[in-house]
């Protein structure tokens, strides 16, 4: 009873891609949601905002949230966590400022 045709295979702690992880516009839209529910109230947002920064580093840890996603929602929590409250709202309605791919260098070559 020993012999078996398809062998075992050796077992490995290789991790399998997570069918259900986020992309870049789930990981924005999180972010976005938490600023418009708040829109009224930009202190609270920014306790938000900050919690969600320890979930992203701790599945940036993990594997589970890429670096260049990491990078984009850092800088964009850095100018909603810096800006000052008559700012804000000037952050939430901007439309280029929640597409993927925004960087703070194009805000500067647009000046």
């Amino acid at each position: 009873m020993g012999w078996w045709p398809f062998g075992k295979k050796a077992s490995s702690k290789k991790r399998i891609g997570d069918p259900l992880r986020k992309d870049t516009r789930q990981w924005l839209s999180e972010l976005r949601d938490v600023c418009e529910m708040n829109f009224d109230n930009p202190e609270g947002a920014r306790r938000e905002i900050r919690q969600m920064q320890v979930d992203w580093h701790q599945a940036f840890s993990e594997g589970i949230l890429p670096e260049y996603n990491r990078e984009g929602l850092e800088s964009r929590a850095f100018r909603l966590l810096s800006c000052h409250d008559d700012e804000w709202m000037g952050w939430l309605d901007n439309d280029e400022f929640w597409k993927p791919g925004w960087r703070p260098e194009q805000e500067l070559d647009e000046d």
